[in-house]
């Protein structure tokens, strides 16, 4: 059985380079199955600017605002989340904007959260990635 993968690339997202390097595809799909992979998404606009800084709730939106833009690109939609893994530099003031969260995840995917020290930079507060299935 061959495997077909697909990066998905949109053109909403920025493509993040480091030293000339594309680090990761935003979306990626396989067949057989019609499994969807999110990389971490972080609260950056198509320009690829910080949004929210110091604002966990605009960050909150903008990732799921992402998350939206990656699962389209692949067929999907928010429905579709199966898993979401979060990272939040402040568990307690994440766990304030539940509501936000709920406006992009109220299919309820499996989820995993974590407090870490630090993201990949420090004006970042959350990092989301996911698994979709598309039916």
């Amino acid at each position: 059985m061959t495997i077909q993968r697909n990066n998905i690339f949109p053109a909403e997202l920025p493509r993040r380079m480091v030293g000339g390097h594309l680090l990761y595809a935003p979306v990626v799909t396989v067949v057989p199955g019609r499994l969807v992979f999110l990389s971490g998404l972080l609260a950056r606009n198509a320009g690829g600017d910080i949004v929210g800084k110091g604002d966990m709730r605009a960050q909150i939106r903008q990732v799921g605002e992402n998350m939206k833009v990656a699962l389209t690109a692949a067929g999907a939609g928010l429905t579709d989340l199966v898993r979401t893994q979060t990272f939040t530099t402040d568990i307690d003031e994440f766990l304030r904007h539940v509501d936000v969260r709920m406006d992009y995840f109220g299919a309820l995917p499996t989820s995993t959260t974590v407090e870490v020290r630090r993201l990949t930079h420090p004006d970042f507060l959350v990092e989301v990635e996911a698994m979709a299935v598309i039916a």
